[in-house]
């Protein structure tokens, strides 16, 4: 567990840097692309120890159910994560979606660990998942008390790249999770 946990205190450590008052003292004293290398780096060895830590629970305590879902929750979870996976895409667009959402990268991920939550009652995927959920939450919040809008004139365009590439990467993601998660989706 403990792996596992360091894994997340430094992937969320380094997200929740943008939203306190030590990114603009890191990106001065650093410059930004330094900054930006650093922070990618940082959380990029915190999702592989992550990932590392998560797959050492697999057994034990840590795999055992916290609660068990009913199994109407399982096709809940594809709904949300598929509108996940769009909204997801649509954070790369400049498209209607963006501008309606504001946070359309956050809402996704939201979408997507809100959806897992409501299938798997694993601890080590409840704690996973939660975490994702309240920083998605937070990130939301944080950039609607900062008035950030997305500043571009909206096409349709973009809108149809954002669905059709939320919808493939879901079902690319959908057949390889049998492989990564060893939990068939389809």
């Amino acid at each position: 567990m403990t792996v596992f946990i360091v894994g997340l205190v430094l992937f969320f450590g380094v997200h929740l840097i943008p939203m306190t008052p030590l990114k603009p003292v890191l990106h001065k004293a650093l410059g930004e692309k330094p900054y930006k290398g650093l922070f990618s780096l940082v959380a990029l060895v915190g999702l592989g120890v992550t990932i590392w830590g998560f797959s050492m629970l697999r057994s034990g305590p840590a795999a055992f159910p916290i609660y068990w879902p009913p199994e109407w929750t399982k096709s809940l979870t594809t709904v949300l994560v598929l509108i996940g996976f769009v909204c997801l895409a649509a954070s790369h667009t400049k498209g209607y979606l963006k501008k309606l959402l504001r946070h359309p990268m956050s809402i996704g991920i939201a979408l997507w660990s809100a959806g897992h939550l409501l299938s798997n009652g694993r601890q080590a995927a409840v704690i996973l998942f939660a975490c994702f959920l309240a920083y998605a939450l937070l990130d939301i919040i944080v950039g609607l008390l900062k008035g950030s809008v997305p500043a571009h004139e909206p096409k349709m365009s973009g809108d149809v790249i954002a669905v059709i590439g939320g919808v493939a990467a879901f079902a690319l993601f959908g057949w390889l999770h049998q492989y990564m998660v060893g939990i068939p989706l389809f």
